[in-house]
């Protein structure tokens, strides 16, 4: 069993971009910029905002971030946005999800000029990757295919069963997959809450990618002997053991999964580390078609 280290792989990537920031530099270029709106004060958005921040730094991207208290209007955060969009100095930007009830967030989505939307969540970011042209892919599913692609795990003609049918995670990983070229080339099939007999579909899998959200959902009968797993869930559980009050859960049940997976990504340290450098690959795009 090989664990994918998505935080070793992460901060390998990394230092490849501050490398390209400097050759940038020395080229007359400016720094990438990232902008972040956060709109009020969940603690797991300001986590990962947190992260994405101190990210920035480690790249040699300049970054900004705009907080919004939770009662800001639907008008207020698209006027901000739209000062994004027309700000040169500004290459990407993010709204961080999820966003307060009373906000629209695909109306928000749909607000963000296409070529500054790094988190590639437009319509029109999501129009070009299913057919396979250029385009900014959501951060992820192009974690998981860059983790796929270094630790090379095969996936031409291979079956791929994919958990979940999230607009972030689910639908976009299903198309990677199922496109030409390394990794991808795979036969993909996506199960959901409708899906009659999960378990058995789930089992054929070469490689499995659990996107649901339900800690400890894939158990080991679900998994076939040298599967790779992938497992993308972050769930919060509570454990009055920990300083923080919770512990992050994946959707695998790692612990009896683990022994019978060629290939296995851990929570944490494995896909959500490769979010954030996806973010940060992204930016560095969206740099240079600035310039």
């Amino acid at each position: 069993m090989i664990l994918i280290d998505g935080k070793k792989t992460a901060a390998d990537i990394k230092a490849e971009i501050a490398a390209e920031v400097e050759q940038m530099l020395s080229q007359g270029m400016r720094r990438p910029h990232l902008a972040a709106i956060l709109v009020g004060d969940d603690g797991a958005s300001q986590t990962y905002v947190n992260n994405k921040v101190k990210a920035c730094e480690v790249c040699g991207f300049r970054s900004t971030l705009i907080r919004l208290d939770a009662s800001t209007s639907q008008d207020e955060l698209l006027e901000h946005i739209q000062r994004l969009n027309h700000d040169p100095e500004v290459d990407g930007f993010i709204v961080q999800l999820p966003l307060p009830k009373h906000i629209n967030e695909q109306a928000v989505i749909e607000a963000i000029d296409p070529s500054k939307d790094v988190d590639g969540f437009h319509p029109v970011n999501v129009g070009r990757m299913s057919i396979g042209l250029p385009c900014f892919l959501p951060a992820t599913p192009a974690g998981i295919m860059e983790l796929l692609k270094r630790y090379n795990v095969p996936t031409r003609g291979k079956r791929c069963v994919v958990l979940g049918r999230s607009n972030i995670v689910g639908k976009p990983m299903a198309m990677l997959m199922m496109q030409k070229g390394n990794p991808g080339d795979a036969t993909v099939t996506v199960c959901h809450s409708a899906t009659e007999n999960l378990k058995e579909i789930a089992r054929e899998a070469d490689i499995l990618i659990a996107a649901l959200g339900q800690p400890g959902f894939v158990t080991e009968d679900m998994v076939k002997e040298g599967a790779t797993v992938i497992d993308v869930g972050t769930t919060r559980v509570p454990d009055a053991s920990r300083k923080s009050g919770f512990r992050l859960s994946g959707d695998v049940d790692f612990e009896h999964v683990a022994p019978k997976c060629a290939f296995i990504s851990p929570v944490p340290g494995g896909v959500g580390p490769m979010t954030i450098v996806s973010l940060m690959l992204n930016t560095l795009k969206a740099g240079k078609n600035r310039v």
